[in-house]
């Protein structure tokens, strides 16, 4: 029953397939997906969120059952029909909770975290699907959280952030920070961390990250440049620091 609707679903909220590897060596690609105790992390939530809806829909039916009772104790058989708007109410309470347990496992089966040798591919949600997509040379930090239930159920989030993740409004679009991918639920958070770390140090070694080596004589002679181009780079650096110098020395009125 579970599948026909997923399936139902999935062509309903047009889910796109699962996700192809990211850019990288498709033999180094790696897959993780949530722990089965963030499934019951999940439920937990979902009961919670039950029990406070119940709570509000028994409140608003008081006032119809009270009506209802005091209707009939005084012979008017029609208060009995009042006792129908907590029926309806109730009936629609239980099916729209019913329909989020299957979303929740739904949105627990599209968790995808992919890994290759030179990036991660993070997707998630059902109604509103989010995919990101993060180069090893745009990563600047990766963390773990971890809170009291998290603990409990023995898994944790990993966050990767990028360059300009730290800003506290750039980079956010319908509510989602750009900079930012999740592996939610994960039991294995340190190993995934290792894992992107060790792939990110080869990365590095291998040439392909960014480089800020400062360009020196050495270096600028092992480009294949002309000797006029030479000396008229040597002139300009001769006259910026005689122009410097000349700066320097004018006192400030």
């Amino acid at each position: 029953m579970y599948n026909s609707f997923r399936n139902f679903c999935e062509r309903l909220l047009r889910i796109p397939h699962d996700p192809e590897p990211p850019p990288g060596d498709e033999a180094s690609a790696r897959m993780f997906r949530a722990a089965p105790q963030f499934y019951k992390y999940l439920l937990a939530l979902w009961a919670l969120k039950s029990l406070l809806a119940l709570f509000v829909v028994a409140w608003i039916t008081i006032a119809p059952v009270v009506g209802a009772i005091t209707l009939t104790k005084h012979g008017h058989k029609a208060g009995l029909l009042l006792l129908l708007i907590p029926g309806v109410i109730g009936t629609v309470l239980v099916l729209l909770r019913v329909f989020a347990l299957a979303m929740v496992r739904l949105d627990f089966d599209k968790r995808w975290y992919l890994v290759t040798d030179r990036s991660l591919r993070v997707r998630e949600g059902i109604v509103a699907v989010r995919e990101m997509t993060i180069t090893f040379a745009n990563i600047q930090n990766i963390s773990i959280s971890q809170g009291p239930i998290q603990r409990a159920l023995g898994i944790a989030d990993l966050r990767v952030d990028t360059a300009g993740g730290g800003a506290a409004h750039q980079g956010k679009h319908q509510g989602m920070n750009l900079h930012t991918a999740w592996f939610r639920g994960v039991n294995n958070a340190n190993e995934v961390r290792e894992l992107i770390q060790q792939r990110l140090r080869q990365f590095k070694d291998a040439g392909l990250g960014d480089h800020e080596d400062p360009i020196t004589e050495t270096s600028m002679a092992s480009l294949s440049v002309s000797p006029d181009f030479m000396a008229a780079l040597k002139a300009l650096h001769t006259e910026a620091t005689a122009l410097r110098q000349t700066v320097a020395r004018t006192p400030m009125g």
